[in-house]
């Protein structure tokens, strides 16, 4: 099976992306035109279910975009590669991790959901268990996670696009698999560098939760607060996060 994918520069220090739940391949916003494609090359993968791979059908899964993502890198020929993930990619890429860690030079989450089981109260099941086949509901999680300081415009544009660009099937099963998916034994200690990458507004996925979850489980993880952003870096503060995350991928 050849998995369609974005290409984003030359370089020789490869990485591999994973977007989030709400998310696509081309879902980056202006971030990727900030990248330097004559240091890294960059690959976006879509998964089972969204955008290019709509059509495709699967269980969705993290071990399925995992058995994906190292798919993609074995049809581009990289041996070797970075891991980036943001939100559900960034629980998607430790899925990665824990089937191929030899592979792993570093691995950045950007609002990343942590390795062990998403704690929800009866609420918030319903929230996210919900906005599958609700509008509101998947306009509320937004809203939420961006600190209530986005405009209803990009908001909107944001629901339609993920309404748009995936089905229902793939929005509904991979929200129950990363929000209960237990990979902590599978990853605690291994020594890859990590660097997880926060905005200060983000009212979920806060830097707090990120010291109690990724620096417990990995001797070797630090964590970035990003001024001005929320829950999407990539669209909040593109330039910024992109000069971060290539600071740690080149060190």
């Amino acid at each position: 099976m050849t998995i369609p994918h974005r290409l984003v520069g030359t370089g020789a220090h490869k990485v591999l992306v994973l977007h989030d739940w709400f998310g696509t391949s081309a879902g980056w916003g202006p971030f990727p035109d900030y990248l330097d494609g004559s240091a890294f090359s960059y690959a976006f993968l879509d998964y089972r279910g969204y955008g290019d791979r709509k059509d495709v059908a699967g269980a969705y899964t993290l071990a399925e975009i995992a058995e994906d993502a190292l798919a993609l890198a074995d049809q581009l020929d990289w041996p070797e590669f970075s891991l980036v993930g943001h939100s559900m990619g960034g629980k998607a890429v430790q899925q990665v991790l824990a089937q191929a860690s030899g592979r792993v030079r570093k691995l950045a989450g950007l609002a990343p959901v942590p390795a062990g089981p998403y704690p929800m109260d009866a609420d918030g099941e319903a929230l996210f268990y919900g906005a599958a086949e609700d509008r509101a509901k998947r306009y509320e999680i937004l809203d939420l996670v961006t600190g209530r300081r986005a405009g209803r415009v990009w908001l909107d544009l944001m629901v339609d696009r993920s309404l748009e660009l995936s089905t229902r099937e793939a929005f509904g099963g991979y929200v129950r698999d990363w929000a209960t998916a237990d990979l902590v034994d599978r990853v605690a200690g291994n020594q890859v560098p990590v660097r997880v990458f926060v905005g200060e507004h983000d009212l979920l996925l806060t830097a707090e939760a990120m010291r109690a979850t990724f620096l417990a489980h990995y001797p070797n993880a630090e964590v970035t607060e990003l001024p001005g952003s929320g829950h999407y870096p990539m669209h909040e503060t593109p330039v910024a996060l992109a000069a971060a995350l290539e600071a740690f991928l080149g060190e």
